[in-house]
């Protein structure tokens, strides 16, 4: 297969973004008199989108779920979005993307104004031709809702989805990429496990962001 787009997620696959997010719950959680899970399940919240996490792990309804949203973004926004770093290998992954003519775009759950920022601060923006992400009102969050509002935006007809790859490190990215009729590559050193992203139906695994330029 000759991938010619490749649409990479943001979180455990471009950047290691886990302090920022673990201590932006953590933050939340204590605003709300909620006592600390262990790391374990502070972990399973780096990918899926946040409200559904916070009321799937805390039994929360919708409205309580969108305040503990609010609440994470209060120290995220400010503090959180900067605790981050680029995975090594990922800037020299990206920069022969690039020289070899592929489309390079973003398809992230996280809000798309925080992940252009991110993407700005780090270096790594001039390499995305576009970034999409979900709303700051709660909307297209789900990643599959997300992959089509870069694909539309992007122009990529139905007819051209063969060529396209999603690149991810959540089985999310996995099931949203086979829903837009896209193929996938699971990135092993983000936060998702090999079991995970095989179960989810990934087409390719990638141990190393090098190993994603040989898949093209």
């Amino acid at each position: 297969m000759k991938y010619t787009t490749a649409i990479f997620d943001l979180d455990g696959t471009i950047t290691d973004s886990a302090p920022g997010i673990l201590n932006s719950i953590r933050y939340a959680l204590e605003k709300k008199g909620i006592r600390q899970p262990s790391e374990e399940v502070l972990r399973s919240f780096i990918g899926p989108p946040l409200k559904e996490q916070f009321q799937c792990v805390f039994g929360l309804t919708a409205k309580e779920g969108e305040e503990m949203v609010s609440l994470y973004r209060q120290y995220y926004g400010d503090k959180g979005i900067f605790e981050n770093r680029v995975y090594d290998g990922v800037m020299e992954m990206l920069e022969n993307l690039k020289r070899s003519g592929i489309r390079i775009l973003m398809a992230t759950s996280k809000p798309e104004k925080y992940a252009i920022r991110i993407a700005e601060h780090f270096g790594f923006g001039r390499y995305f031709e576009f970034i999409g992400g979900a709303c700051m009102d709660g909307t297209r969050t789900a990643k599959h809702e997300v992959i089509e509002h870069v694909l539309k935006a992007c122009g990529i007809p139905e007819s051209e989805r063969e060529n396209a790859v999603m690149i991810g490190d959540r089985r999310h990215d996995i099931l949203g990429a086979k829903k837009s009729g896209i193929h996938s590559i699971g990135v092993l050193y983000g936060y998702g496990s090999k079991e995970e992203l095989t179960a989810a139906g990934a087409e390719e695994t990638a141990a190393l962001p090098s190993d994603i330029t040989g898949l093209f």
